[in-house]
């Protein structure tokens, strides 16, 4: 059985048709690419999936359990994660804070508790603070955990992001654009990166537009164009494909 099945998904805002019957599945431990020219739609999926949309037709299914109407803290909470397009990081907290935020989706203790540094609270936040720190080991910004989040570069500020995502202990996640504005060699440790989290136990689900990345990383690759999927299989049967390369590959993989 797949880990998430996505099944005839639609998306329709007023006029405009977002998604349209779009469908797959995404299997454990794999490294999927959602790639497609801008305004496919690839984010609306990704809402969709998620619970921040509810599709206007279709169903997405988590281990055969339709999902569909869940809202996104129970998503989060069932085990799917997710980064965003653009940085939504607290650049005046530090890094270590930063993914610790992450956590609280995993903890219990109420304010009350909070204020009064009850035990419960006092257990939680340790243990938060050892997820958090797990969290950066695995994307290799142990060393920064102490710095302020606006003294990292891009391409750490990316992998931050993913720290801060990894400490809601997802099986599955989704990653929306991780490589934009990177250099090769930012590129190169966030693949390096990705491959270690897919190592560990975690799906991955990504969008990204640096097609050199996509290809290098991705067990399978869905195609969208507006809205419709128009292709799916391994990268090098997606270079090849006609339809693809004139909806949007073009002349980049020749």
């Amino acid at each position: 059985m797949a880990l998430l099945t996505l099944e005839g998904v639609s998306m329709r805002f007023g006029g405009l048709d977002a998604l349209q019957d779009v469908g797959f599945h995404l299997h454990e431990q794999q490294i999927k690419a959602l790639i497609g020219p801008n305004g496919a739609g690839k984010t609306t999926l990704f809402n969709c999936i998620t619970g921040a949309l509810r599709p206007t037709a279709g169903r997405v299914l988590l281990e055969g359990r339709d999902v569909t109407a869940w809202p996104a803290h129970r998503m989060c909470h069932e085990g799917v994660g997710r980064t965003f397009q653009h940085s939504r990081l607290f650049d005046d907290m530090s890094v270590l804070e930063n993914v610790m935020v992450g956590r609280h989706a995993r903890t219990s203790a109420g304010l009350l508790s909070a204020f009064l540094r009850l035990p419960r609270h006092r257990r939680e936040e340790a243990e938060s603070r050892q997820a958090a720190m797990d969290a950066l080991w695995r994307v290799d910004l142990v060393d920064r955990a102490d710095q302020p989040a606006s003294s990292l570069p891009l391409g750490e500020r990316h992998l931050l992001e993913m720290a801060r995502a990894l400490a809601t202990e997802p099986r599955i996640l989704l990653l929306d654009e991780p490589a934009a504005g990177l250099n090769d060699e930012e590129t190169e440790r966030l693949a390096t990166s990705v491959r270690r989290i897919r190592d560990e136990g975690v799906t991955i689900l990504l969008v990204e537009h640096d097609m050199g990345f996509v290809m290098d990383i991705s067990d399978e690759v869905v195609v969208l164009d507006y809205g419709r999927k128009i292709a799916e299989g391994p990268p090098l049967m997606i270079q090849a494909d006609e339809e693809v390369i004139r909806a949007y590959l073009g002349e980049e993989l020749e």
